[in-house]
């Protein structure tokens, strides 16, 4: 009888079942995390712009508070320089990217992305052969190429 109470004992505390249940614990919760991930991620404004206004954002607005998210200084930056491009042309708006990125240097990594999205944004705005005349050696033409990326 002792044989056979050892068996039950050292299949259930096995290292398969201990993985089993560990999976079983936080497989759930991982799978909840993501699906939370995903829906705050939903562009909840209904505008077909580049920028998303994420879930706690909207609840944020909503409410009239300040947004509680922490955004990194690159992107706030390009949120920034896109809304200035509506109402400034975009040889302002360079002008202030070249200007930050001096006062800033941590920003000379993410001068590339900004001045495609900016130049991808004046095509929208200006026309591709209207945009591509504001086009500067800033951040290595990135602007240049970023109305180009527009028009294809």
């Amino acid at each position: 009888m002792k044989h056979s109470t050892n068996q039950q004992t050292r299949r259930g505390q096995g290292p398969a079942r201990r993985v089993g249940r560990t999976l079983a614990l936080v497989l759930p919760v991982l799978l909840v995390l993501s699906g939370t991930l995903a829906v705050t991620r939903v562009n909840w404004t209904g505008s077909p712009s580049n920028s998303v206004l994420t879930a706690s954002d909207a609840i944020d607005d909503a409410k009239g508070g300040v947004t509680a998210v922490h955004r990194a200084p690159q992107d706030v930056l390009r949120d920034r320089l896109l809304t200035e491009l509506q109402d400034k042309d975009p040889g302002v708006v360079l002008t202030h990217l070249q200007r930050a990125v001096a006062e800033r240097p941590s920003l000379a990594g993410h001068c590339v992305s900004i001045a495609r999205a900016l130049g991808r944004a004046a095509a929208r705005v200006y026309g591709p052969t209207r945009a591509q005349s504001y086009a500067r050696p800033v951040c290595d033409t990135s602007f240049a190429s970023g109305v180009v990326a527009a028009q294809g």
